[in-house]
């Protein structure tokens, strides 16, 4: 009996020993996981970025602008146009010149208008008195191609030339703005028979204002 009893005993004093390893193995393992989540705290919180902010203000000052350049110098004084008459079908048929391109760089829409600086020709040659030739009815002009988003103004067209004189003339109306407005124009010179020899010259005037 007594030998029964004592292995009870030791039976009973296993079994505490077991639940007591228990509890320290889950004190460690809770241990673990307080430090680990307060190294990854600790981790978060020197990882994360710090910022501060800064404003400025920037202004766009605008003014209206345009300009008006022949394509071929790209400046707004084109090259000389040279219309030579060396035949009787010259005389009676007119000479034409070569296209023409200008460009319209504009922020608004404008039109376009042109003119001959002086109501006739200047003359160089021999003859003297020196001859008098008139631009209206001599000099004409039709716009060959149009890419500025306006209209030809009348008595312009693409088809048939109209005379220049010295008072400007509506060339194209309510052009749309852009930074490469262009245009063509083409020159017809009629002068006929009455005129000697030499050097006649005018200046084409093309003047581009904004609506």
């Amino acid at each position: 009996m007594f030998s029964s009893l004592k292995r009870r005993r030791i039976f009973v004093s296993s079994k505490q020993t077991k639940t007591n390893s228990n509890k320290t193995n889950f004190n460690k393992m809770k241990k673990i996981v307080i430090i680990a989540a307060a190294f990854l705290g600790f981790a978060s919180a020197a990882n994360a970025q710090v910022t501060a902010n800064a404003t400025q203000q920037v202004n766009l000052s605008l003014t209206n602008a345009i300009a008006i350049t022949f394509t071929g110098s790209g400046t707004t004084t084109g090259a000389a146009v040279s219309m030579p008459f060396t035949t009787v079908s010259d005389y009676t048929t007119g000479v034409t010149s070569s296209a023409q391109q200008l460009k319209v760089q504009s922020n608004k829409n404008f039109t376009v208008t042109v003119n001959a600086n002086a109501a006739n020709f200047t003359y160089t040659g021999s003859t003297t008195p020196a001859p008098s030739m008139p631009v209206s009815g001599v000099l004409g002009v039709e716009v060959t191609a149009n890419g500025t988003g306006g209209t030809i103004a009348t008595p312009f067209s693409s088809s048939a030339y109209s005379t220049l004189t010295s008072t400007a003339q509506n060339l194209i109306s309510n052009a749309t703005y852009g930074g490469n407005q262009t245009f063509s124009v083409q020159y017809q010179a009629t002068p006929g028979f009455a005129y000697p020899a030499g050097t006649y010259t005018t200046s084409v005037v093309y003047t581009a204002t904004q609506l």
